[in-house]
């Protein structure tokens, strides 16, 4: 007895070549994730950020600029009703790296390599984190990999209060080395 098959919709399109194709969800995401509009409004709905309340407010059209926000809600509180320390952390995560690789393109390897955490006070209400590159920031980093090698860059990012009041001080270390044969 035959065992019943059933091709998938774009079985046919897979066989027949790239002719008539349409982009597939991992395209569609990565052109989406190419615009800092696109890249902001995926962070925005990236479960780590949405269940924790961090909001991606701005991210510069040359990508040499980021502000993260985060209010104080019954979910992010912790034992003692201030900001939980992971979720302050947590917003403070990628932006560095995502900035970097944007910035001076796909010709290099950047990932974040290590962070240390320092709370200075007590999170209350809204808080939020600047995070810019400067020039001299990437032109350290090209001359630093120009020749292939591996650089450790490590920057550092305040989280503030609504008062301009600094709650914690984020050190970022990333990883940056230029792709071989490039």
């Amino acid at each position: 007895m035959p065992i019943a098959t059933r091709k998938s919709p774009g079985a046919s399109r897979a066989r027949a070549g790239e002719a008539g194709r349409r982009p597939g969800m991992k395209q569609g995401l990565a052109r989406l994730i190419r615009s800092p509009a696109g890249l902001r409004r995926m962070l925005n709905l990236y479960p780590p950020y949405l269940l924790t309340g961090i909001s991606v407010r701005e991210i510069a059209g040359d990508w040499r600029r980021v502000e993260v926000q985060m209010g104080l809600h019954w979910y992010n509180r912790n034992f003692f009703g201030t900001h939980f320390g992971g979720s302050l952390y947590a917003m403070t995560d990628p932006f560095y790296a995502l900035m970097l690789v944007h910035v001076i393109g796909e010709d290099y390897i950047v990932w974040d390599r290590a962070a240390e955490i320092e709370f200075l006070r007590p999170g209350r209400g809204c808080v939020r984190a600047v995070f810019e590159l400067s020039d001299a920031m990437i032109d350290e980093v090209l001359e630093a990999t120009r020749d292939g090698a591996k650089f450790q860059p490590a920057w550092t990012v305040d989280v503030v209060d609504g008062e301009g009041e600094r709650v914690a001080r984020v050190l970022k270390t990333l990883y940056v080395r230029r792709k071989p044969g490039r």
